[in-house]
């Protein structure tokens, strides 16, 4: 027996007998559905993305519905799950497939991966489990499993790493039962092979190159270390007769298409004197007609590549400032129908406006 029958025949055997793993579209065939599972868990956890697709597919029960619904539900709908660039996609996806493709799913691994959003283990994942193609995904858990397996020590981020994984991965794969292999893999490096292993539930301890070294904590490897930008936000909440602007972030940046307040960004921390003086200077509002509320607690978002610092100040004008053009003046009350980025829901929901 080769290596590859002898490792999906043990990874299988245990995703029968031991495997207890339960998601609502485990065994899901539907094209669609595992398409809208597969972008909801790209940079989630499945704890939290749960509930997001159930929302999804009772709101959106086809691609056609997903298309013709207007941007700012979809958006509203996503609110909290981060990375925002993939509510983008998924809309513009589901549109393609629907005026494009006439509702009917690419379902080819070369036709899939043409989809915006779809990179090779989402590919990979939806060829196999709505069409069992043989193709075996690649993700953070089969690099983690594969190199304390084999003792593989090239980094997973190097040019070299990948194309190694790669092969092994597609070696590896059962390609009878493609759809049942990578879901047993992906299963084994959540619940066993975890970043912290269970390895007494482990049926390849006796053949893991990291368990006979002892090395499990330092496999894989990783050449690139993550720099964390530092930002600093300071939103202007401007409260006038009831009415609160806001508007909507358009340019090339995180959160786009998302609403906030008027806001003034620096390269370091302020205090709240120097950020008077830049909002009178800014000529948001006239600085003579302006009452001072509240000055926020710093609310942080970690987030992949950037920690977002923010701070809120809350002013009353006597006059509707003239301010831009593209602010929306809304009641608090109509704020809930507006997509926020989590710092600003979380300052909402702390907030003198949400406490009247």
């Amino acid at each position: 027996m080769n290596l590859s029958d002898r490792f999906s025949k043990s990874l299988l055997h245990w995703h029968q007998t031991e495997n207890c793993r339960e998601m609502p579209w485990k065994g899901e065939k539907d094209p669609y559905r595992i398409w809208l599972s597969e972008i909801i868990l790209q940079q989630t956890r499945v704890e939290q993305g749960i509930s997001y697709y159930q929302k999804f597919v009772s709101t959106f029960p086809t691609v056609h519905d997903l298309a013709n619904a207007d941007d700012q539900q979809v958006f509203k709908l996503w609110e909290g799950l981060g990375y925002y660039s993939r509510c983008r996609n998924l809309i513009a996806s589901a549109k393609y497939i629907s005026k494009e493709l006439n509702g009917q799913f690419p379902n080819t691994y070369e036709t899939i991966s043409q989809l915006k959003g779809v990179g090779p283990y989402t590919t990979a994942a939806i060829a196999s489990f709505a069409y069992n193609l043989p193709y075996a995904v690649l993700d953070g858990n089969v690099f983690r499993i594969l190199a304390r397996l084999f003792g593989l020590s090239t980094p997973t981020d190097s040019t070299e790493g990948k194309k190694q994984f790669a092969n092994l991965s597609q070696q590896l794969l059962d390609k009878k039962l493609p759809a049942l292999y990578n879901q047993a893999i992906m299963d084994f490096g959540a619940t066993v092979c975890k970043p912290a292993p269970n390895c007494n539930a482990c049926p390849f301890t006796c053949s893991c190159v990291a368990y006979g070294t002892n090395s499990i904590s330092e496999l894989p490897v990783k050449s690139k270390k993550i720099r964390i930008r530092k930002r600093w936000f300071h939103y202007l909440v401007i409260e006038h007769k009831g009415y609160i602007a806001i508007r909507q972030r358009i340019s090339r940046d995180i959160w786009n298409q998302l609403y906030e307040y008027p806001l003034i960004e620096t390269d370091a921390q302020i205090i709240e004197e120097q950020l008077i003086e830049m909002v009178k200077q800014s000529g948001m509002v006239e600085s003579h007609n302006i009452e001072i509320v509240e000055y926020s607690e710093t609310h942080k978002q970690q987030l992949s590549h950037q920690l977002i610092q923010g701070r809120f100040l809350h002013v009353r004008t006597k006059e509707k400032p003239a301010g831009d053009p593209s602010w929306l003046w809304l009641p608090e009350s109509q704020m809930k129908e507006y997509p926020f980025p989590r710092l600003i829901n979380s300052y909402r929901q702390r907030s003198s406006l949400t406490s009247k």
